[in-house]
């Protein structure tokens, strides 16, 4: 899965779609939003490579110069598409903030719904966008995921790096899942079947007298995975301890 910069769009273009009407149409009866969604459409089915503004095209069935008059080239229609994708989190923004179990039951259920939103939309995990351009999904995200943090005791840019913690954890527990599934499918052998063939050749070469913690571990981790790693198992540790050290960080901004 190659990564790709999500902006070599023009910033300023990119906002003033973000934020404009996408339910317009022109002339050849396209939408800003029939567009963005054909694109993404075509992302999941054959990644973001995939998407140029001839192929969106094709699979509307217009001329690709009718495309340009409402979006302006990919860097911007990238742009629509992450801020669309992210409209799909939440039905209001106070969806995290009203789950059961206070600020850590919001950002469960923070966690789950970005990892869900990254099995959903697996072309999202193909972009670097180090400098996000902010479109109203992407926006109202933030405001719902900051609000279980609210009244914590945490200091705003506190509440932030608790955010980015969590989110990253996503992201890259997210990634090993989908690159999991990508040699998966272009081997046409599932992580089991691997692992059942490997095993015996992998405990003859990790000699446990040389390696004995990493023979002894290796073992006991691919025997309960069945697996040489489990994505989703490293979400759930992963955010638990995560979690956990929030909980410690809270504790001591409240005590002082």
């Amino acid at each position: 899965m190659s990564a790709k910069k999500a902006s070599d769009a023009d910033p300023a273009r990119s906002l003033a779609l973000l934020w404009g009407s996408h339910s317009k149409p022109g002339r050849s009866g396209l939408t800003v939003r029939s567009i963005v969604l054909a694109a993404i459409e075509l992302a999941n089915e054959e990644g973001l490579d995939a998407v140029s503004m001839r192929h969106v095209a094709e699979r509307l069935e217009v001329g690709t110069m009718s495309l340009y008059t409402h979006v302006p080239g990919k860097g911007e229609l990238v742009d629509l598409m992450i801020d669309t994708a992210y409209g799909e989190l939440y039905d209001d923004v106070d969806a995290p903030s009203r789950q059961p179990g206070g600020w850590r039951g919001g950002l469960e259920f923070v966690a789950a719904r970005n990892w869900d939103l990254y099995r959903r939309n697996p072309w999202l995990l193909q972009i670097i966008d180090v400098r996000s351009t902010l479109g109203p999904n992407a926006s109202l995200k933030y405001e719902a995921e900051l609000r279980p943090l609210e009244g914590t005791g945490l200091s705003d840019v506190e509440m932030d790096s608790v955010l980015a913690l969590v989110l990253s954890h996503v992201e890259s527990t997210a990634r090993a899942k989908a690159n999991q599934a990508r040699v998966q499918e272009e081997s046409g052998i599932t992580d089991v079947e691997w692992w059942l063939s490997n095993a015996p050749i992998l405990e003859k070469i990790m000699d446990s007298s040389r390696f004995p913690l990493a023979s002894r571990v290796g073992r006991a981790a691919g025997e309960a995975h069945q697996s040489v790693a489990d994505p989703v198992h490293a979400l759930t540790f992963g955010l638990e301890r995560i979690l956990d050290g929030i909980a410690g960080l809270i504790a001591g901004r409240n005590r002082s």
